[in-house]
């Protein structure tokens, strides 16, 4: 449709809504709201968000305080940029918040928003939830992947090794990353490739505020403006490829042998009306229901930690300091093996540090936004209506100054001899999250990343390409969900001959 006839439909729906707002602000006791930066009619403040609209928040935020109502729409939405404010929403009204907002690619991409991340809060969440972390996320679960994560680390070093000169290292750790999760949850993934280019759809679209969440009265403009066409096809091609692997599954199960060893996907299946399995649920999966939970795990299992993984290599290489440090510890606690393993790095106090100081510095920028559920009085006097969405700005917690010490600099350091966790009980620090509602795959995450650092830095020393300096390594985000580097990071690898410290 031309652009011109879209603009004389939709501005008479427009001036309807902003008269039927504008009525409904008259009418009744105005509430007393949080503060709020001035914006528009209709649109509210959208237009003062960018690309990366956790920096755009953290900004208004220093105008009106650490927490603030901002109108996306017709969404009001909760901001909230400070710790003591976090732990107000995620602790003391954690229930009243643990819901989710209706998002339409949610409801797409996931059958109906049957995943964990993102599905309503109820009974339906909590049992799933709960099956992901017994059977996938559990500490005992994750300890049991470590001939994953060995195998997987060997590959990506050989890669290294038998490459270029010059090498791609997001592409590596994106590979890494992605080979974990999925053997651990459905085994070897056949197209990567394709998984990796949807993701990267998926996130920028979560990553964003879409017009069919903001304006529901109007949903039906993102068909006119093509951003259901694109949905539609996205969600046909995460169908065709997540059936692949439930089929291959079901071939497997019904042909294998006694004994084989099985992933989630096949425990996922016992639990359907054809499996054997006795599921102890209120309701039976269906094969919807996994393929929704098989790329809420494999998707962000993959993405934060290969985000974390590429920020952690770039804050040492533009850090030559850190990076002797942390280099030299693996090697020291590693003594000469010809490789690092799982044993050493409880011991790697300095690496520990180098990976909290990454997720202070690049967490998941806007925890996934809450909903709440019923109306709230903050401890501050503030009511908050029912249905208002939540948005935590982890990346502005990060770096507040009355929580931490010269917030922009990288320095590890402040982490050693620390209690400072990111277990979700301090609020400083919640990459994670916090409340029930906080990522349950934290364990199976920093196993992953922790070892994969330490196999980078004992095996390889690192420099920039010829001719390129430190103040030359760009350090711009990308938009989306998490926030990956703008520029893959390019680096050089020599090969490390170990030697034995006495």
């Amino acid at each position: 449709m031309a652009p011109a006839i879209i603009f004389i439909v939709a501005v008479p729906l427009l001036l309807l809504l902003f008269i039927l707002s504008y009525k409904h602000l008259l009418s009744g006791k105005k509430p007393n709201l949080p503060p709020s930066p001035p914006g528009l009619p209709i649109i509210g403040n959208l237009l003062q968000l960018s690309s990366l609209p956790h920096r755009s928040l953290h900004a208004l935020s220093q105008t009106h305080g650490p927490l603030m109502l901002v109108r996306m729409g017709q969404v009001p939405t909760l901001v909230v940029s400070s710790a003591a404010v976090a732990r107000e929403v995620l602790k003391t009204h954690d229930l009243a918040f643990s819901n989710r907002p209706f998002s339409k690619i949610n409801e797409k991409l996931a059958y109906g928003g049957r995943n964990v991340s993102f599905s309503r809060y109820g009974e339906y969440w909590r049992q799933t939830r709960k099956l992901a972390v017994v059977h996938l996320l559990s500490s005992k679960r994750v300890q049991s992947f470590h001939s994953v994560r060995k195998h997987v680390a060997s590959r990506m070093i050989e890669k290294i090794s038998d490459g270029h000169e010059v090498v791609n290292l997001s592409e590596v750790v994106y590979d890494y990353s992605n080979g974990v999760v999925s053997r651990a949850v459905a085994g070897e993934l056949g197209n990567a490739a394709k998984f990796r280019e949807m993701m990267e759809e998926v996130s920028v679209l979560f990553g964003g505020f879409q017009v069919y969440d903001l304006f529901p009265a109007i949903g039906w403009l993102s068909k006119v403006t093509g951003l259901d066409a694109k949905l539609e096809k996205l969600a046909r091609s995460w169908d065709v490829f997540l059936s692949g692997i439930v089929e291959e599954h079901v071939t497997r199960h019904r042909d294998a042998a006694a004994g084989e060893e099985e992933d989630f996907v096949d425990f996922l299946l016992s639990l359907t009306e054809e499996g054997p399995g006795d599921s102890k649920l209120d309701f039976v999966l269906t094969k919807d229901d996994i393929k929704a939970l098989v790329m809420d795990m494999i998707g962000a299992g993959t993405d934060t930690s290969y985000v974390v993984l590429e920020w952690t290599m770039a804050e040492l290489m533009k850090n030559p300091g850190k990076m002797k440090k942390a280099q030299d510890e693996v090697r020291e606690r590693s003594n000469g093996k010809p490789t690092v393993t799982e044993d050493d790095v409880p011991q790697m106090s300095y690496l520990k540090a180098v990976i909290k100081e990454v997720l202070r510095l690049h967490p998941p920028p806007l925890l996934v936004p809450h909903e709440s559920h019923q109306r709230i009085v903050l401890l501050q006097g503030y009511e908050i209506p029912e249905r208002t969405r939540l948005i935590i700005n982890a990346w502005s917690i990060g770096r507040d100054p009355n929580s931490w010490e010269d917030p922009e600099e990288f320095k590890p350091e402040r982490f050693l001899g620390s209690s400072v966790d990111f277990n979700g009980l301090d609020f400083r620090f919640i990459p994670f999250g916090a409340g029930r509602r906080m990522c349950p795959g934290i364990n199976f995450a920093i196993s992953s990343i922790e070892f994969a650092v330490a196999s980078l830095l004992y095996h390889f020393n690192w420099r920039l390409p010829d001719g390129m300096s430190i103040e030359d390594l760009n350090m711009d985000e990308a938009p989306g969900l998490t926030t990956p580097r703008k520029h893959s990071l390019h680096l050089i690898a020599t090969p490390y001959l170990p030697q034995v410290f006495v």
